[in-house]
């Protein structure tokens, strides 16, 4: 089959976590013999920031990295109808423009032979409800929602006849143990800021108990204002800036542990998504330690990672795990074991599939050179 995504970028992940989720999971069903094409607008504003940030470079090294996914931006004339002439199926990421959104619902209303699903991966379900709402959906054959709380959401707001739960998860074709790096540091966090969604809590978790240790932590994320580079620096963190995210597992690789800090979004209004960051963290075999939210939905078994209540227990879990190489060592084995047995993109891809027979999908085998 051929599959469209609609992406708000494939090419950036700057401040866009759906990037990373999408380029594993196009990679997934090519291996599974399909075609994958992405679109981006002209103008989004993750690669923007991206080129920026880190110079037109960062575009060059994201092809050099993923030279098997397809991809390209659209300009506002763009003709999709016609582009999308020989897709199968179409995914439309919601950071899509509300008035595409419609268009394409409307060329499938209209006898356009493809599926058309649309993907949800944000909170905006329950922090701006209003543009969630007011989006056109009637078009869409199903709805993909990371999260089974996000499904109910959709389900009891109407907002579409079929929706389906497919959580985010690991690319494992790039997220895995790199045993030959030699650690030379402590703690490791990968995040953005967050526009205060979890500054409290980053003090709480992450910042507080490093500066406790006298850990040996660094940072990297985007959108830090002065005050929390300010901050970082009192506490003794080193803020490495963004990164690209095809080399974070060698940031993993080069600490002893790491820590998940969920948005209060996710924490308080939508329990069960924990986002793709702990997925990626367990698929490269370093230990986790994570805030509190709750995995309403079993993702993950006790032991996988630990739970830290509190600042002290946090403070507590950190000085276990760096302090016995054994306990530390059996607890990322057995967060890796779980990301492998249920939690990577091509688990993922199997789930669109089996969406896609649910819904009698139309389908047809790729011929060699389609």
């Amino acid at each position: 089959m051929r599959f469209v995504f609609y992406t708000h970028s494939l090419a950036s992940d700057w401040n866009h976590g759906n990037a990373h989720f999408l380029r594993g999971v196009m990679r997934a069903l090519q291996a599974r013999g399909h075609e994958t094409h992405a679109l981006e607008p002209e103008g989004a504003w993750s690669r923007e920031n991206l080129i920026a940030d880190r110079g037109p470079g960062a575009i060059d090294a994201f092809e050099r990295t993923f030279p098997d996914l397809s991809w390209e931006i659209y300009p506002e004339a763009f003709d999709h109808e016609e582009a999308l002439g020989d897709a199968d199926v179409v995914v439309v990421h919601e950071w899509t423009d509300p008035a595409l959104v419609a268009r394409l619902g409307r060329a499938r209303s209209r006898g356009a032979r493809f599926t058309l699903l649309f993907h949800d991966t944000h909170h905006r379900a329950v922090s701006a409800e209003g543009e969630i709402g007011g989006l056109d959906l009637s078009g869409y054959d199903g709805i993909l929602a990371f999260g089974e709380t996000l499904r109910q959401r959709y389900l009891a707001a109407g907002w579409g006849r079929q929706v389906f739960t497919w959580h985010e998860a690991a690319d494992t074709s790039v997220f895995r143990p790199l045993p030959d790096i030699v650690p030379d540091g402590d703690l490791v966090w990968v995040g953005n800021w967050g526009d205060d969604e979890r500054s409290e809590e980053l003090e709480t978790f992450l910042i507080a108990p490093s500066e406790r240790l006298g850990l040996k932590t660094r940072i990297h994320g985007v959108r830090y204002p002065d005050h929390a580079l300010e901050r970082l620096k009192t506490a003794g963190i080193d803020y490495g800036g963004s990164i690209a995210n095809a080399d974070v597992p060698q940031a993993f690789a080069r600490h002893r542990v790491t820590v998940h800090v969920p948005r209060r979004p996710y924490v308080q209004t939508l329990p069960g998504i924990p986002t793709i960051r702990p997925f990626e963290a367990l698929a490269c075999g370093i230990p986790l330690v994570s805030a509190p939210w709750d995995d309403a939905e079993g993702l993950f078994r006790p032991g996988d990672f630990r739970f830290a209540a509190d600042g002290d227990a946090m403070t507590r879990h950190l000085r276990e795990l760096l302090s016995d190489p054994d306990a530390a060592r059996d607890q990322a084995e057995r967060g890796l074991e779980t990301i492998l047995d249920r939690h990577t993109c091509g688990h993922r891809a199997d789930e669109l599939l089996e969406v896609l027979v649910r819904l009698g999908a139309r389908t047809r085998e790729m011929e060699p050179g389609q």
